[in-house]
């Protein structure tokens, strides 16, 4: 039976949401306003025609992307999507009876993701590499991607090559790629056994990655990956996190720098390998506390090799289950705090108490941004503004960096 709704708002995920017969239908590529028709299953309208489509709407740049799960927005202007992106972040702060002045989403350009994970599957005439579909298992081949810088495209037929060797029928393998400033790193994880001939054939490969890690076990490295945060260079474990764009790095860190502009003692919470110790250390000292030790040595070697940094100290500690407390956090007068999309409940409930004089935050989950944001506006400090960044293009993830600093503090 074909029904017919109006969009009435865009869903968490980037689906139209409309009201049916049986309540909210999530119809994917459709937007605020226009007027969908298809078979509704559950609560879920798959292939709608659009009767009366958005001003909004726009044709999608890749050929891949009606089938492709890698994007869900293309169809959007990049107004709408930044605009949404926005009101996302307004909407998570309201269900916690807050506001805060938003600037406008930085987004950035197409073909500049450095970092992203791809599946390889082997079939019964090759292999072929790409993203999975929406909601499924199937992967879609990709011969050309609006998404990824044009060097990790580049290594889509070398990685079907290693699909052939090293994946077996049943299994599909992620391939974690990061671009270093040294060349492409990659760890492949669900793969064969790591077997003499598997481990004599992968070298083969050496010329188009820096590195090589197959599980847990590393191949080769022809030159170690270096990522570059300020004056230094940092040799990152395999896997290891980086922010997704060069654009959107620098958007953030300069957000960062903004709202601890003046804090001379800084601690940095979840710190990784230095996405902000290090830059911030070029006017400030920094205490750099990460639950990973094989980050925090990546980052203590990149600071003691740099020119013209400030201290940087740094502490391996689980900060979910064991948090800074106000006492020791009474040393520094700003703080950076970049956890991951579970945000820092308990941490943040230790700052609030501390009353450090400012604090910069960084999310990647509007949701629970909010919730820590909220405990720290209970707890006198006011929300000066909020930075919507997407280095996720055509995706509904949303990013942010947030300045908070105690109310009797001049801004």
């Amino acid at each position: 039976m074909t029904t017919e709704l109006t969009i009435d708002r865009l869903g968490h995920h980037g689906d139209g949401v409309g009201s049916g017969p049986g309540g909210a239908v999530f119809v994917p590529m459709a937007l605020p306003g226009e007027r969908v028709a298809g078979e509704v299953e559950g609560d879920r309208m798959d292939g709608a025609r659009i009767l009366s489509p958005s001003p909004e709407r726009v044709r999608p740049p890749c050929p891949h992307y009606r089938q492709c799960g890698g994007c869900s927005l293309q169809h959007a202007s990049d107004r709408f999507v930044a605009d949404w992106k926005a009101e996302v972040i307004s909407t998570a702060l309201a269900a916690h009876d807050l506001t805060a002045p938003m600037r406008q989403t930085l987004t950035s350009p197409p073909r500049s993701r450095r970092r992203a994970t791809l599946a390889g599957k082997r079939t019964k005439k090759g292999a072929l590499v790409g993203f999975h579909a929406r909601r499924s298992d199937v992967v879609v081949q990709i011969t050309d991607c609006h998404v990824l810088t044009p060097a990790l495209m580049a290594t889509v037929p070398v990685l079907e090559e290693i699909t052939r060797l090293g994946a077996s029928r049943s299994a599909t393998l992620a391939f974690a790629l990061t671009e270093s400033a040294t060349g492409i790193d990659l760890a492949v994880s669900g793969g064969k056994p790591l077997d003499g001939p598997l481990r004599a054939a992968l070298p083969q490969f050496a010329s188009h990655f820096t590195r090589l890690t197959w599980g847990d076990e590393p191949v080769f490295m022809d030159a170690a990956p270096i990522l570059k945060f300020g004056p230094a260079m940092v040799g990152p474990p395999a896997g290891a996190f980086l922010q997704a764009t060069e654009e959107g790095e620098r958007a953030l860190l300069a957000s960062v720098k903004e709202a601890t502009h003046d804090a001379t003692v800084i601690a940095d919470l979840f710190a990784g390998c230095g996405t902000f110790a290090l830059p911030l250390a070029a006017k400030a000292t920094v205490h750099a506390v990460e639950g990973a030790a094989d980050l925090l040595t990546a980052l203590d070697s990149g600071a003691r090799h740099a020119q013209g940094l400030r201290p940087v100290t740094t502490e391996t500690r689980d900060l979910f289950r064991r948090p800074l407390l106000p006492e020791e956090l009474s040393r520094f007068d700003a703080v950076v705090i970049d956890p991951p999309r579970a945000g820092a409940e308990a941490q943040t409930r230790e700052l609030a108490e501390a009353q450090v004089p400012r604090i910069a935050m960084v999310s990647c989950n509007p949701v629970t941004f909010a919730r820590d944001a909220a405990m720290l506006v209970a707890g006198g400090y006011t929300i000066d503004w909020v930075q919507p960044v997407d280095q996720f293009r055509w995706s509904a993830h949303v990013e942010l960096a947030a300045a908070l600093r105690l109310a009797h503090i001049p801004a």
